[in-house]
């Protein structure tokens, strides 16, 4: 089962067994990470999930589709950057092993 690194925006880190098809939302939601408010649910409907994705992962997962609704919602997130992803759309798999992703000040 892939491992996932949440990363407090105090510093605070919880490493986590997250299963294949979860989303890291999910997996931050089931072991009760502070940070992660998920007021939807998962349905890309509120960038309360919002999280920043590691340098050394950003390939891996990519950046939000111009126009998607992931990309809509994080115009509203705040603190929004260049390597903000919601957590609810990144889906996890074998390859995500290892993967890092730090918690925004707030998601309000």
């Amino acid at each position: 089962m892939p491992t996932i690194t949440y990363i407090e925006h105090g510093g605070r880190e919880h490493r986590i067994e997250v299963p294949v098809g979860r989303s890291v939302m999910r997996g931050a939601v089931d072991n009760n990470i502070p940070g992660i408010d998920a007021d939807c649910g998962g349905e890309c409907a509120c960038a309360t999930c919002h999280v920043y994705v590691d340098a050394t992962w950003l390939d891996a997962i990519g950046t939000p589709v111009p126009g998607s609704q992931e990309a809509s919602m994080l115009s509203f997130a705040a603190l929004a950057r260049p390597d903000s992803r919601l957590a609810c759309q990144i889906t996890v798999n074998e390859s995500l092993d290892g993967l890092v992703v730090r918690l925004p000040e707030g998601q309000h």
